[in-house]
């Protein structure tokens, strides 16, 4: 018992945290490396491989990076999985979409992101609070990513990092769902009204300015 390695037990606790990120490492891998090509060439035909999709798509857009037409992508796609969830199947691609090739820039950035962001991923998911992720919760778990999917659609003028939030709520959810992680399934939750609520606070703000700028206009040619 004297002569027994003390790091054992810590190579036994660090195993499953080993083995899950080999097994995230893994499935996200596979779907980077099809990643060449236009849409339809690289999504798969079930929700799960979506899902993964969707969040390595969204990736990028975690840093306040310009991305010209890319939230507007990942939105569209966000509400096509939400619907193929709502109702239990997957939707064919629009052709709009089916044709669009994955931009270059945002291929290289995951290229650079992809171990750090799967790394966490993997330290954190574990299945966990499994009712969250069952079928009969469907609806919910679609209606959370559709609203993240047009808070990040939603055009807001000149703030950079709008879309900061709502692609964090999408890889949450997104993996949430894929690893049956309940926690992971609830923080995206808080971060997805988080967004929409910023998303409405900066139209609010802005329309603010707006009215303001005009009202200050009209007095400063009456006077």
């Amino acid at each position: 018992m004297e002569d027994q390695d003390p790091r054992a037990p810590r190579r036994r606790a660090e195993y499953p945290s080993e083995k899950r990120r080999a097994t995230v490492q893994r499935i996200a891998g596979a779907h980077l490396a099809s990643m060449d090509g236009t849409m339809a060439d690289a999504l798969g035909r079930s929700n799960r491989q979506r899902l993964v999709w969707l969040s390595l798509l969204a990736m990028p857009l975690l840093f306040p990076v310009a991305l010209p037409g890319m939230a507007s992508v990942v939105g569209a796609f966000c509400l096509l999985i939400a619907f193929g969830l709502c109702i239990g199947q997957p939707v064919p691609l629009p052709r709009w979409l089916a044709r669009r090739e994955i931009d270059g820039r945002a291929r290289a950035l995951l290229q650079r992101m992809f171990g750090r962001v799967v790394g966490i991923v993997a330290s954190l998911g574990r299945p966990r609070l499994l009712r969250l992720s069952d079928r009969r919760v469907r609806v919910l778990n679609a209606s959370m990513l559709s609203i993240a999917g047009l808070s990040m659609m939603t055009p807001v003028p000149i703030i950079s990092f709008d879309n900061v939030l709502p692609a964090l709520a999408i890889v949450l959810i997104s993996w949430g769902l894929r690893l049956r992680d309940g926690l992971m399934l609830l923080v995206g939750y808080l971060v997805t009204l988080a967004a929409a609520a910023s998303v409405l606070l900066l139209w609010w703000g802005g329309a603010a300015a707006v009215a303001e700028l005009l009202s200050w206009a009209g007095l400063a040619s009456g006077g």
